[in-house]
Parts: structure tokens; C-alpha cells; sequence
């Protein structure tokens, strides 16, 4: 189990393809799910998450990636 982000166009755009992904790197899952308040990977919510312009912008800082802020990211637990 990871976590995955994934990116789409914003709204209800007719275009609903995937434009970005992301792997969380194991070594910042951590980091990542105390930004989410997520206690660990097993016990995380079902589905995908829209994340919030804080969020977007803390998990970049600790993957120490840009993240794309012109998409919708949600995140979700993945096996």
C-alpha cells in the first residue's frame, strides 16, 4: 500500500484524463499522513481526497517537489 496523488483539470471539465501522478516516496508517507491527520496507511479513508492549496503546498515542501497548483490533486491509499 502507497500513496498516490493524482491530478486532473478543475471542475467539471469535460476532460476528466488524468494529468499528473505521484508515488508518495516511502520515506515522507509519515510527514504526509500528519499534514493529512491520517493516522497510518491501514487506517486511512476510502477513496480519493481533494486536497486543499495548504495541503498541496505542505506535501510539496516535504517531497520536495512542485506540485502542479493549476489541477484539482486528490489523494487516496493505493495498493
Amino acid at each position: 500500500m502507497f500513496l498516490w496523488i493524482s491530478g486532473f483539470l478543475p471542475g467539471d471539465n469535460k476532460d476528466d484524463s488524468l494529468k499528473y501522478e505521484l508515488n508518495v516516496p516511502r520515506e515522507f508517507e509519515r510527514k504526509v499522513l500528519d499534514t493529512l491527520g491520517w493516522t497510518d496507511l491501514e487506517n486511512s479513508p476510502e477513496g480519493d481526497w481533494l486536497l486543499n492549496t495548504m495541503q498541496v503546498q505542505q506535501i510539496a515542501k516535504i517531497v520536495g517537489e512542485s506540485l502542479p497548483e493549476d489541477l484539482d490533486l486528490f489523494i487516496g491509499v493505493t495498493a
